[in-house]
């Protein structure tokens, strides 16, 4: 039989092994999503990433691992647009039964040279705002005893998103638009340029399953010399071997690493949305000024 005092422990800790048993399980599809749904879900979901830190969704292959994780989950959370051209697969494959939340629902997409999509829309930070409204409301659906917790945590993230939005505005102001140019692997911060008025070039295309030709490196070559672009990045997702060859032909050097389609572990300088979008303005401006 049980101790007064052991009974007492029992019944304030309850709830909180009650909660910690029923917690929404959602998987999301990359580690910007997983960010996203950790700040939003309050402690009420039990998040797994498929896709995680300095991996790079374009050319993933599912782990026996995710497909039971897919299986299981109650919610899973992935960008659209094309991004996760093979998630419709797994998700058929993994038998998943749950709801499913696309996080860039609403947003117009941007149109591609070759009459494609551009799916990298969460390098614009308005457009996350949207991205926040959709897993807010998603989560809402699959769990509505945590309507007002998702609500209240999407608006106090939303409130952050506009500060840092303002910021990255106020960080470009001083950069004259006619030297706002940079080169990076691959085409993924095409939302960005539009949104805060930097021009991109890069000899990948949206994807880094793809490796340009070398008449379309050599023309990136003579645009950066005729442009004179001074600010060269690489990517945390990309080996960097195009980029350092595009250093070495026009004397332009590499200006450090930027973080397109996946954060950093946490720790690191791109740890959270938040940090990754300072960490990438910060390094832009520095290296043009």
């Amino acid at each position: 039989m049980l101790s007064r005092r052991h009974a007492i422990a029992l019944a304030i800790l309850s709830p909180a092994i009650a909660q910690a048993a029923t917690k929404l399980r959602v998987v999301a599809s990359f580690s910007i999503l997983g960010d996203l749904v950790g700040e939003i879900g309050g402690g009420r979901v039990q998040p797994v990433v498929l896709v995680g830190p300095d991996q790079d969704t374009h050319v993933y292959q599912p782990k026996p691992s995710d497909l039971r994780a897919v299986a299981a989950a109650d919610v899973l959370v992935t960008n659209g647009l094309g991004f996760e051209g093979w998630m419709d697969r797994m998700a058929e494959a993994a038998g998943f039964k749950g709801s499913r939340i696309v996080a860039s629902t609403g947003i117009a997409p941007m149109a591609t040279d070759d009459g494609g999509t551009d799916p990298h829309a969460f390098q614009n930070v308005r457009h996350v705002m949207g991205y926040v409204a959709n897993v807010r409301d998603g989560l809402a659906a699959a769990d509505p005893a945590g309507t007002e917790t998702y609500a209240r945590t999407a608006t106090a993230y939303l409130a952050r998103l506009t500060k840092l939005d303002a910021d990255i505005r106020a960080a470009w102001a001083p950069v004259p638009r006619n030297r706002r140019r940079i080169i990076t692997s691959h085409d993924a911060l095409g939302y960005y340029g539009a949104e805060y008025g930097v021009t991109f070039l890069a000899p990948q295309g949206l994807s880094t399953e793809s490796e340009p030709s070398a008449k379309a490196l050599r023309g990136l070559i003579e645009q950066i010399r005729a442009q004179h672009v001074t600010a060269l990045f690489v990517e945390n997702i990309s080996n960097g071997a195009i980029l350092r060859q595009i250093a070495r032909e026009t004397g332009v050097k590499i200006g450090g690493t930027l973080f397109s389609d996946a954060l950093s572990p946490l720790g690191g300088p791109a740890g959270t949305y938040l940090d990754m979008m300072r960490h990438n303005t910060a390094a832009m401006v520095a290296a043009i000024k």
